[in-house]
C-alpha cells in the first residue's frame, strides 16, 4: 500500500476488506483476516461508516492516519477449507516515504503487487493545485527507481484513485481521470515502459469508491493555506457503500494465475504454484473470480496486458 500520509491507503484497504465476503462469497473462495487484522480494520471501518452518516463531510486527510508500519494478514482458500494462500498487505505511516525511505523501498522490492493510493480531488481540482503536496508523485517515482533497479521478476503496479466518486458518474469524468493519471504520473509510466522493465511490469488503474455515497463538492484553504476538502451526499438516504473495492484483488489473483500458467520460475512464488498444481478446484475458483477484472471506462491497463491475459 504505497502513498503519502492521508491520501487514503488504510481507507482503501478497509473498503476492500469490507466488501471481500460480499463479492468473493459469490465464488468458491473465502478470505479470512487474522484476529489482530480484524480488530484494527473493524475499528477503522466503524470510523468510515460513521463519517458516511453525515450529509456533508469535511476532510483534511482521510480517517485517523496510520502512525506505525503494520502488516494486515489474510488467509485465502476454498470456502470451508483450510487456507491455501496467505495475503499480506503492508501499510505504514505515510510520512515514512520521507523519513524511512529504505524501509519503504524494501516493502516495494519484496511485494508481488504495489497499490498506489491517490487522493483524487487533489489530483483533479484547481488545476491539480494540491496534487504535488498530497500525493507526492516525485517521491513515489524516486522510490520505484530505487526498488525496481535490476528487476528480474514480474510485478503488478495498481494505480488506485480513491475519493473518486464524483469523477465516475459519467464517461467524460472517467476519461478526464484517466488522462490526469497519465499526465501527472507520466515520468513513472515512462519509467515502467523502459526497455529493462517493460517485460516485467504490468500497470493498471482501478479507481475505488471508498465511501461510495459522497461526491467531492469544493475545496477551501484554512488560515494556514492548507486545503480542506468538502464532500456531500447526492442521496441523503445512502450510507457507506464502497464500490469497485474488489478490483485490486481480482487483478492480483489474475496476475498470479498468469505467472502460474507461464510456469515462471520464481522462488518466492514456488510454493503457491505447487499448491495450484495440486488443487484444481481452488485454481478454478481463483480463475472465476479473476475473470471479473474490469477493463473499460476508468479501468485501464496501461501496460503488461500479456501478464494479465488468460486464454
Amino acid at each position: 500500500m504505497l502513498g503519502h500520509s492521508g491520501v487514503g491507503k488504510t481507507s482503501l484497504l478497509c473498503a476492500m476488506y469490507d466488501q471481500f465476503d460480499r463479492i468473493i462469497g459469490k465464488t468458491n473462495l473465502q478470505l479470512t483476516p487474522d484476529d489482530e487484522t480484524k480488530t484494527i480494520l473493524d475499528q477503522r471501518l466503524k470510523e468510515l461508516k460513521e463519517s458516511a452518516q453525515q450529509n456533508s463531510i469535511k476532510v483534511r486527510g482521510g480517517i485517523n492516519k496510520t502512525e506505525t508500519a503494520r502488516t494486515y494478514n489474510f488467509d485465502l482458500g476454498k470456502t470451508g477449507k483450510v487456507a491455501s494462500i496467505k495475503l499480506l498487505f503492508q501499510d505504514y505511516s505515510g510520512g515514512d516515504i520521507f523519513t524511512k525511505k529504505e524501509a519503504v523501498i524494501n516493502y516495494i522490492r519484496d511485494s508481488v503487487a504495489i497499490l498506489i493510493a491517490i487522493d483524487t480531488p487533489a489530483l483533479m481540482e484547481n488545476n491539480s493545485q494540491w496534487h504535488e503536496e498530497l500525493n507526492q508523485p516525485q517521491i513515489i517515482y524516486d522510490l520505484f527507481k530505487s526498488s525496481f533497479a535490476d528487476l528480474d521478476s514480474p510485478k503488478l503496479v495498481i494505480f488506485a484513485p480513491v475519493k473518486c466518486e464524483k469523477y465516475l458518474r459519467d464517461t467524460t469524468g472517467e476519461q478526464q481521470l484517466v488522462t490526469a493519471i497519465q499526465e501527472k504520473y507520466s515520468n513513472l509510466l515512462s519509467f515502467f515502459r523502459s526497455d529493462a522493465l517493460v517485460p516485467y511490469v504490468a500497470t493498471v488503474m482501478t479507481p475505488v469508491e471508498t465511501l461510495g455515497s459522497v461526491d467531492f463538492s469544493r475545496v477551501e484553504e484554512d488560515e494556514n493555506g492548507e486545503p480542506i476538502f468538502y464532500f456531500r451526499k447526492p442521496d441523503p438516504n445512502k450510507f457507506y457503500s464502497p464500490n469497485n473495492s474488489d478490483q485490486p484483488l481480482r487483478y492480483l489473483l489474475r496476475f498470479l494465475l498468469k505467472l502460474h500458467l507461464q510456469k515462471r520460475k520464481m522462488s518466492f512464488l514456488e510454493l503457491i504454484f505447487v499448491m495450484l498444481d495440486q488443487d484444481k478446484t481452488f485454481l478454478n475458483a481463483m480463475s472465476e473470480f479473476s475473470n471479473g477484472c474490469k477493463n473499460n471506462g476508468a479501468f485501464t491497463i496501461f501496460q503488461g496486458a500479456n501478464l494479465l491475459t488468460i486464454n
